[in-house]
C-alpha cells in the first residue's frame, strides 16, 4: 500500500456479511492502523479534510453502514482515487455462498438482508448488490477456506506497515488430501519418509510425540533432508529481509497431516527460533480434529 507523508493513507474494507470484515479490521488495527468501523459514508469526506494522521486508516464498510449505498460507495472510491492527498486501497473479502450460509447457520444470526427470510436469500442478494464494489477492489481475499488465523496472516502479508523491519516466519503442516494451504512461499513434500501410521503403537499419536519423532528420524534419508532444508531456509531468510518482505510461510505436507509433516514443522520451528527468528507454528489437520466445529470467521 502507498503511504503518503502529507496526506491520508486509506484502506476500505468491505465484502459480504460473514466473510471476515470484522476480523480484517481487527487485524489491521493490531498492525498499527487507525480502525473505524461503520462510519457513515457522508462523514468520510470530512475525515479526509482533517489533518493527516501519522498512521494509515482502515475503514470498514458494509450494508449496515447507516447511509450505505453501492452507487455512493463507487462514487466515493472514484473521487478519492482522483484526490492527490489520498492513497486509497479497496480490500474486498470474498467467500463462497455455501460457506457464508454455513457460517450463518452455525451462529444462528439473522442475515442483515434477510430478516424474515432464510440466510440463502440474504447471501445471494448481498453478493449481487456488492458485485460493482468487488470489481473495483485492489485486493481480493477469498476467505472460504480460511480460519481467523489464516485471514490475519494474509492481512499482515499485504498491509503490515512495518514491512521490511521485521520478518515473521510461519511453519505449517498439512495433509495433501485436503490440498495446500493458501499463501505458502515454500512447500516440502515429506511423504517419502517412513510413515508412523503403519506402526500400531504410533498410529494414534502425532508428530509432537517423541516416539514418533524418533521413528521418523531413523529413516536413513531423514538427516540429510532436514539438514538441506534447514540450511536452505537459513540462507533464504536474510535475503527475504533484504528484499523488504515482512512474512514468509513454509509448509510441510504428508498424507494425513498427523505424523511426518507435524514432526518436521516442530523441528524446523525450533531450529529457526534457536537462531533468533520470530516463528509461529501451525498444524492444520490437528487443529481441525481438535474442534468438532471450526469457529467461523467473524464478520
Amino acid at each position: 500500500m502507498v503511504r503518503l507523508t502529507d496526506g491520508h493513507s486509506l484502506v476500505f474494507v468491505t465484502g459480504p456479511s460473514g466473510a471476515g470484515r470484522s476480523t480484517a479490521i481487527n487485524a489491521l488495527e493490531d498492525i498499527g492502523y487507525e480502525a473505524i468501523d461503520n462510519l457513515p459514508l457522508s462523514l468520510i469526506p470530512r475525515l479526509i479534510d482533517g489533518p493527516p494522521l501519522d498512521r494509515p486508516i482502515a475503514l470498514g464498510l458494509d450494508i449496515r453502514n447507516r447511509d450505505f449505498n453501492v452507487t455512493s460507495v463507487i462514487e466515493l472510491i472514484d473521487s478519492l482515487t482522483r484526490e492527490p492527498r489520498v492513497a486509497l486501497s479497496v480490500l474486498y473479502l470474498d467467500c463462497a455462498p455455501s460457506e457464508l450460509i454455513r457460517r450463518y447457520s452455525q451462529t444462528r444470526r439473522r442475515h442483515p438482508m434477510a430478516a424474515d427470510e432464510t440466510p440463502e436469500d440474504g447471501v445471494g442478494r448481498e453478493i449481487d448488490l456488492l458485485s460493482p464494489i468487488r470489481a473495483r477492489a485492489d485486493h481480493l481475499i477469498d476467505t472460504t477456506e480460511m480460519s481467523p488465523h489464516d485471514l490475519r496472516a494474509e492481512i499482515a502479508r499485504w498491509f503490515d506497515r512495518t514491512k521490511g523491519q521485521n520478518l515473521s516466519v510461519s511453519v505449517q503442516s498439512f495433509s495433501y488430501k485436503r490440498g495446500l494451504p493458501r499463501g505458502l512461499d515454500f512447500v516440502f513434500d515429506v511423504r517419502f519418509l517412513q510413515n508412523p501410521h503403519w506402526v500400531p503403537t504410533l498410529r494414534d499419536l502425532d508428530g509432537r510425540d517423541g516416539a514418533v519423532v524418533d521413528y521418523i528420524a531413523r529413516d536413513p534419508r531423514f538427516a540429510e533432508f532436514f539438514d538441506r532444508v534447514s540450511g536452505l531456509v537459513q540462507m533464504v531468510l536474510p535475503a527475504t529481509v533484504a528484499e523488504g518482505k515482512s512474512y514468509l510461510s513454509i509448509g510441510f505436507g504428508c498424507t494425513g497431516g498427523q505424523h511426518r509433516s507435524v514432526a518436521l514443522v516442530e523441528m524446523l520451528g525450533k531450529s529457526l527460533a534457536d537462531a533468533g527468528w520470530a516463528v509461529s507454528k501451525r498444524h492444520r489437520e490437528l487443529e481441525r480434529r481438535a474442534a468438532a466445529v471450526q469457529p467461523p470467521v467473524s464478520g
